[in-house]
């Protein structure tokens, strides 16, 4: 598979670690629902389920050619250069966006899960009432997630790997929105905010010469939360990937419609119409981030007037539509390539 790319596929993946990465970050939009509609979900089940081991056994004889084969490195290599890219570029765009054109940001997102799940549902024929079973399920627990009250942050550093494993599900679990359930955690600011900028900051001192980590104990202990928080995602990550890749070569019909369900049920999260509630102090201020931005809570949706943003945001609903199709024919003409 690696040496058949050409250079066309290699930028091509890069773009779709991009998409991955920003996907993963929004809360309510799962980086594995681009993967399946991308046309490369299973190789990327397939390559994290290599790391197991036979790879490690590999790594520690001092055959990395051969560990990098085994694993399918190419392919995650660029895939994960470009998630790490889009953390510092492109999710830094989505979050100018969400601040001025929220409405609009969510609306193409709601367009590219109903795209998903037309892409994903006019392939499968499986239907039986083991199937709509799964299906039932999968849609009622992605309804039950975007209903749920968030929990108190908590930095116990168990609990923080725990958030990890969790969190990381939005990759391999198309419909599984890992931002969101780090919000129902109430571990989100936390993980994702205030742990990064404590790197952010670390990074910025010792370019300037200032290697006093120690003398800021606050931001020494977001470190060894993000240390961990990263072990538990790797953890997750592998584990997931293997159990996905059993049930995927033994139930794939069931699993297919279970992950339909939740791509169904995760409409709820995303659906446009909807105010932000921010969490509040026991003095009724509202609560600020190390970046001194409101902490998002959850929030409030309801059904819009019919007036001329809501018939931009529609528009923008089509336009999620037609980015999730154009990745469908590339994806199709992708496997067709590759057979």
């Amino acid at each position: 598979m690696q040496s058949t790319r050409t250079l066309t596929d290699k930028m091509f993946l890069i773009l779709k670690g991009l998409g991955m990465g920003a996907a993963n970050k929004v809360p309510g939009v799962s980086g594995g629902v681009v993967a399946f509609v991308a046309g490369f979900y299973e190789e990327f089940i397939y390559s994290l389920q290599k790391i197991n081991r036979k790879a490690f056994k590999l790594l520690i004889n001092g055959r990395f050619t051969s560990f990098f084969n085994y694993i399918n490195g190419r392919f995650l290599a660029l895939l994960f250069f470009g998630m790490v890219v889009s953390y510092f570029s492109v999710s830094k765009l989505l979050d100018y966006l969400f601040v001025r054109y929220e409405l609009f940001v969510w609306s193409v997102f709601f367009g590219m899960i109903v795209g998903s799940i037309y892409y994903i549902n006019k392939d499968f024929k499986d239907w039986n009432y083991k199937t709509y079973t799964s299906l039932a399920i999968g849609i009622i627990l992605g309804v039950s997630i975007s209903f749920l009250h968030p929990a108190k942050e908590n930095d116990n550093l168990w609990f923080v790997f725990f958030c990890g494993i969790i969190s990381v599900s939005g990759m391999t679990l198309p419909g599984f929105s890992g931002s969101f359930i780090l919000i129902l955690l109430g571990n989100y600011v936390l993980l994702l905010v205030d742990s990064v900028n404590a790197l952010y900051d670390t990074f910025y001192d010792i370019l300037n010469g200032k290697f006093l980590v120690a003398a800021h104990p606050e931001r020494l202990n977001l470190l060894k939360v993000l240390v961990v928080f990263t072990l538990g995602s790797v953890t997750g990550l592998v584990t997931f990937s293997h159990v996905l890749s059993y049930i995927l070569k033994h139930y794939k019909s069931i699993t297919l419609s279970t992950i339909i369900g939740f791509i169904i049920g995760s409409l709820g999260v995303v659906w446009p119409w909807k105010k932000t509630i921010y969490k509040v102090g026991d003095n009724g201020a509202f609560l600020f981030d190390s970046t001194g931005e409101r902490i998002v809570e959850n929030y409030q949706r309801y059904i819009p007037k019919l007036n001329s943003e809501t018939l931009y945001a529609i528009l923008f609903i089509f336009l999620g539509i037609l980015i999730v199709l154009a990745l469908e024919a590339y994806g199709a003409k992708t496997r067709k390539s590759n057979a």
